[in-house]
């Protein structure tokens, strides 16, 4: 499928291979978290106020998940309780972290007038699947017990994620269908991996090896995983499912200039085949990771507004 970036795409692009940075497949994973926390800085829009942003502790079988709370100044409170995003940042679920996500989730706070709940899970090598999901559903869970303690209305508490969190996002809510909740109001998927089969056509062209290279991911993707046998659990490939009938409502992004381009939009389509209502927006000129990337993509500022009127629109 060909692909052209949108001009700033390939001016940020550019950028990156004349910066000369390393590639993180040739990095440890310490190392490979240093250089993605310092290229926020360069990406990331300013932040915008919010009435409050405060650290949480949420209790979990190891010890604690740390999580941190965004409110806005004028969340859409409903006998004093606000809608809430649970939210699980990417990064290959080896590098990222609650300030790597910090602008757009306070971003997302605002266009979308809710609570935002960044959850950091914990990352692999050292915590290797299934880790990062039981910490993301057991988050979302403990959300969901105490959300009016939050200030949370817990009928319209969404979840969502980009990349790596996106793929936990479709995993919770899975696991909220089949496992008695909690009830989930709607799932954003920004350019979401579903399947470690990696077999879709998006995974081999040349022109969606752009930042999230082939390469790369398959490092990601070895660095998370036990074993091949790991491919076929859902909970790490949620697109092997036998069913995504019962879902909750899914907005689901792709990007043209990604690997996981295909296997975001058979994941659209798949649930609209089932029944799930779907809003699904592709971004042809844009690359992986360009969500995070307001102060350099106009785009990625699109995206989050867009985002924030559909999560608006769930009520």
């Amino acid at each position: 499928m060909p692909v052209a970036l949108d001009p700033d795409a390939a001016a940020v692009y550019k950028a990156f291979q004349e910066a000369g940075r390393p590639a993180y497949e040739t990095l440890t994973a310490p190392e490979a978290r240093a250089y993605y926390a310092q290229a926020r800085f360069a990406t990331n829009p300013e932040p915008p106020e919010l009435a409050r942003v405060a650290p949480l502790a949420i209790p979990a079988p190891h010890g604690v998940t740390p999580a941190r709370i965004y409110v806005p100044t004028d969340p859409r409170r409903q006998n004093g309780l606000s809608p809430a995003l649970v939210f699980f940042h990417g990064g290959g679920w080896v590098i990222g972290d609650l300030d790597s996500h910090d602008v757009v989730c306070r971003q997302l706070a605002v266009e979308a007038a809710l609570i935002v709940i960044s959850v950091d899970y914990r990352l692999a090598p050292e915590h290797k699947f299934p880790a990062a999901t039981e910490d993301a559903i057991a988050a979302t869970k403990w959300i969901a017990a105490n959300a009016r303690e939050l200030g949370i209305d817990a009928s319209r508490l969404s979840i969502g994620g980009d990349s790596a969190g996106g793929n936990l996002t479709a995993v919770v809510a899975l696991a909220a269908r089949d496992g008695n909740g909690p009830a989930i109001a709607g799932q954003v998927l920004i350019y979401p991996a579903t399947d470690f089969a990696m077999t879709h056509s998006s995974h081999s062209e040349p022109e969606t090896s752009v930042l999230l290279t082939h390469s790369v991911i398959r490092w990601f993707r070895d660095h998370y995983l036990g074993g091949t046998a790991d491919i076929h659990d859902w909970r790490a490939s949620p697109a092997r499912a036998t069913s995504l009938a019962g879902l909750p409502p899914a907005y689901v992004l792709t990007a043209g200039a990604d690997p996981l381009r295909d296997e975001g939009d058979e994941y659209a389509a798949r649930l609209k085949q089932a029944g799930v209502p779907v809003t699904y927006k592709h971004f042809p000129g844009q690359f992986h990771g360009f969500f995070t990337m307001g102060k350099l993509l106009p785009q990625a500022n699109v995206a989050v507004s867009e985002i924030g009127a559909w999560l608006k629109g769930l009520g």
